[in-house]
């Protein structure tokens, strides 16, 4: 269902049966980490353009990997990261 470098990928899949009978597949409930428990490998300051596609494909060499930054950074809303100028971002090492 997902690629194996989904934050979803390692999720449980469960079915709902439906009164109908229907089989309903989906993923169980992804719950964040903690930052502090992840191995910090990198901190960057967010610059004038920034954005976590494009850091994610520099720093972690895809641009769909912009959650491991969120992740590292316990960010609910992935344009809160880059929006501060300056701000301290942490890399994490990678879950995948």
């Amino acid at each position: 269902m997902f690629d194996h470098t989904s934050r979803y990928y390692e999720l449980e899949t469960a079915t709902l049966i439906t009164p109908e009978g229907r089989h309903l597949s989906y993923k169980r409930r992804r719950f964040l980490p903690q930052a502090e428990t992840l191995s910090r490998v990198l901190e960057m300051r967010v610059k004038e353009g920034d954005r976590l596609d494009t850091l994610a494909a520099d720093l972690l060499g895809d641009p769909e990997q912009y959650w491991q930054i969120c992740d590292a950074n316990n960010a609910m809303n992935p344009f809160d990261l880059s929006a501060e100028i300056g701000r301290t971002l942490h890399i994490a090492q990678t879950q995948i």
